[in-house]
């Protein structure tokens, strides 16, 4: 395995966690990888960063004992299911699914970020939303929640997750071919962290305390803060939002 610096931050440092696993590491990676879009906890995975080192080390150390295609194969099916059980678990669940908008990470604002992808975007927000952290957790489950043609979301779901799944893991083993670049991510592997994680969580932060500082508000004026079904309702993206071609110059018009 690659010698690296000590990591800043070492529970989310890739090769600290594939390195613990042991000969667990790829069922470890593939879980991590599933979570982010099936368990709705991928904010502070370090799922892109962990794609590359998982392929760089795929090259340099045959860390998982098998070669890159069975591991970005394996990886691509765990991204392929976890999108599948977050459109379940919005179909299954419905607006309900929504209510507890308030609750700091799984808040209405994420929503209605990832909403405002599916209408720029249409039904493509299923493959693009792969590369945006917060969006890529929630689209599955909007999409669930809207009834998107199962069928459409699948092939949607498929296709990013080859992209993204298989495509970068397929990156970081190539990278492994050019010396100086391999040196480089692997020498500054926690400012990418600190990028990737950091922003990630500063944004997530600002929308918690800014939605308990709404919810606070709103208990001083008396007004009712429950979660409420109606509201929930309104987080629902129309079924036509699917079928929209892409707004790719932002101007509102399809």
């Amino acid at each position: 395995m690659l010698h690296a610096p000590t990591a800043l931050i070492p529970w989310l440092d890739p090769q600290t966690i594939i390195g613990a696993a042991g000969p667990w590491a790829l069922l470890v990676v593939c879980f991590i990888i599933f979570a982010e879009t099936g368990l709705l906890v991928g904010f502070l995975l370090p799922g892109d960063t962990l794609l590359i080192i998982a392929g760089l080390l795929t090259h340099t150390s045959n860390v998982f004992g098998v070669n890159i295609w069975v591991v970005s194969l394996l990886i691509a099916l765990s991204a392929f299911v976890g999108g599948e059980v977050g459109y379940l678990i919005g179909h299954k669940g419905g607006p309900a699914v929504f209510e507890r908008k308030e609750s700091g990470l799984f808040s209405k604002k994420n929503v209605e970020r990832t909403n405002a992808f599916f209408e720029r975007f249409g039904g493509l927000t299923v493959i693009l939303a792969r590369f945006v952290p917060i969006v890529r957790t929630f689209a599955p489950v909007a999409a669930g929640v809207g009834h998107m043609p199962w069928r459409r979301y699948s092939l949607y779901n498929f296709i990013g997750a080859m992209i993204w799944g298989f495509g970068l893991t397929m990156v970081g083993y190539l990278i492994a071919y050019i010396p100086w670049v391999r040196d480089l991510v692997v020498e500054y592997i926690d400012v990418i962290l600190l990028i990737a994680v950091g922003g990630t969580a500063l944004v997530t932060l600002w929308h918690y305390l800014s939605e308990r500082h709404k919810a606070k508000k709103a208990a001083a004026a008396g007004e009712d803060v429950v979660t409420d079904a109606g509201e929930a309702q309104e987080l629902v993206l129309d079924a036509d939002v699917f079928d929209r071609s892409p707004d790719l110059d932002g101007d509102g018009k399809h």
